[in-house]
């Protein structure tokens, strides 16, 4: 492990995270929240410590970054920004509390939209746009893991990303990685100026717009209205169901697309099976919600939340916890399913869900055929062995994390309900969960245990949870 690169890798994503932090002094400043003092002495200590963390480890050789310093950075990168997150809270005595401050920051870079706050527009403006900018950065963040460090990992499903777009070569990360993280980027920030004109177009004021797009491309679900979605009318609505379902596709995909290549979208199984749980799930929910009332309005709930869910977005425009027993099971069966990978969202996402069933698929028929030489195929091409290992690896992982944690929370003096739902929503970065941190509650509610434990699952659903292990390995550590 080459310590002082990796944390002079550190120290640069401080700086730049301190100063993404200042930028939150405009909107203070010119709404008159009187939040920019805090704000801006937040933005001065993070750019501090990295500047300091720079400092100290500079060196004029070249740096020799291999995939461990990749490993370090994705993991302690996420921790190191949540904590200097919780500055603004904390300085502007918005959130005083230092384990709900982090909470609700790791919860923005996350991209999960978990919250304490139980009054969210008593916050000044100056905060509640940092917070939707910490989920739109993490997403940002992301996109450079999926095309850098997680296909080197061999977290199943991210070595076909590998495929899509070009990556790194062996072991170590290459310059070629920087082109293609600024070519994705650019996509980022174009869907997101346009989601944000959009949502202006339909009645947000400039404000909201640009703190609700910052959240809906992130698919994060922070909003700077108590309701969520919810305070706004239909053309809100469909823009964001529209955005979601576009901010849950792979990257590469929407890349191809704007040089012509569309057919790409349609040539990618991944893409095909998102787009028909999506559908197939709305049109279940529909029918289960909007056809015994008849309204057209529910219809649109009903597929609102559903690309909410499986993008992991956590947006609400209705409470779903009054719907039927059996469309409640299907929302919590889709939080483990996410979208796309390559994507901003979370979960387990769609290439792997359609490499277990393939798998399975393939079991089933040599047990027919024992001499059958048949293999799982994605996108045409065989997968091999290390990523169907990695892919049941990681489903052992969340099973087995899931449940441990369930029971710790469980443990804690939460009911059955909302401790699972709690674990589920935080482990895929979602939000809403059922029960007490249903989509009309919060988690301010959660034990103070409880909000660490959940914090730490954002990390490790947010990093694949082999990110974070590999870590606990002695071998990693050693020469």
């Amino acid at each position: 492990m080459n310590f002082p690169i990796t944390i002079f890798c550190l120290g640069s994503v401080l700086v730049l995270t301190g100063a993404a932090m200042a930028t939150a002094l405009l909107p203070s400043l010119i709404l008159g929240d009187g939040a920019w003092l805090g704000i801006g002495l937040a933005a001065l200590a993070t750019t501090g410590v990295g500047l300091a963390m720079r400092r100290f480890t500079r060196s004029d050789e070249p740096p020799d970054m291999t995939i461990r310093e990749g490993f370090a950075i994705a993991a302690f990168g996420w921790f190191f920004v949540g904590v200097l997150g919780t500055l603004p809270y904390l300085f502007t005595g918005t959130i005083p509390s230092v384990v709900d401050a982090l909470f609700e920051s790791l919860s923005g870079f996350t991209t999960t939209g978990a919250t304490i706050l139980t009054d969210i527009e008593k916050c000044p403006a100056g905060v509640l746009y940092w917070r939707s900018l910490t989920q739109w950065l993490g997403g940002m963040g992301i996109i450079v893991l999926a095309v850098a460090i997680m296909p080197l990992l061999g977290v199943g499903g991210m070595q076909l990303f590998r495929a899509e777009v070009p990556g790194p070569v062996k072991d170590r990360l290459l310059p070629r990685i920087q082109d293609t993280a600024k070519l994705l980027y650019g996509v980022y920030v174009g869907l997101t100026v346009l989601c944000a004109v959009a949502y202006w177009l339909a009645g947000m004021r400039v404000f909201d717009a640009v703190c609700h797009a910052l959240t809906c491309l992130a698919t994060g679900g922070f909003s700077t209205k108590n309701a969520s979605l919810a305070a706004y009318g239909a053309p809100v609505h469909w823009i964001s169901i529209a955005f979601m379902f576009v901010a849950g596709v792979n990257y590469s995909l929407h890349y191809f697309a704007l040089r012509g290549r569309l057919t790409r979208y349609a040539k990618n199984e991944e893409f095909v099976f998102y787009a028909m749980v999506t559908v197939l799930a709305a049109g279940f929910l529909a029918g289960c919600v909007a056809l015994p009332e008849g309204s057209t309005a529910t219809v649109r709930d009903a597929l609102f939340t559903t690309v909410s869910i499986v993008t992991t977005t956590g947006f609400g425009t209705a409470d779903f916890e009054t719907w039927p027993l059996v469309t409640q099971f299907l929302i919590l069966a889709l939080m483990f399913f996410g979208a796309c990978a390559g994507s901003t969202a979370g979960g387990f996402k769609c290439v792997r869900v359609l490499l277990v069933f393939k798998q399975a698929y393939v079991m089933v028929f040599r047990y027919v055929h024992p001499h059958a030489m048949k293999h799982v195929k994605f996108d045409q091409k065989v997968v091999g062995d290390d990523v169907m290992n990695s892919v049941m690896g990681l489903l052992c992982l969340i099973i087995v994390v899931t449940g441990a944690a369930t029971l710790v929370m469980v443990g804690m003096g939460m009911d059955i309900v909302s401790g699972a739902s709690a674990v589920v929503t935080c482990l895929n970065n979602i939000g809403p969960g059922l029960g007490t941190v249903g989509p009309t509650d919060n988690f301010a509610g959660v034990p103070t245990l409880g909000k660490l434990l959940l914090s730490l699952l954002m990390v490790m659903g947010r990093l694949e949870l082999f990110t974070v292990f590999v870590l606990f390995l002695p071998s990693f550590w050693r020469r």
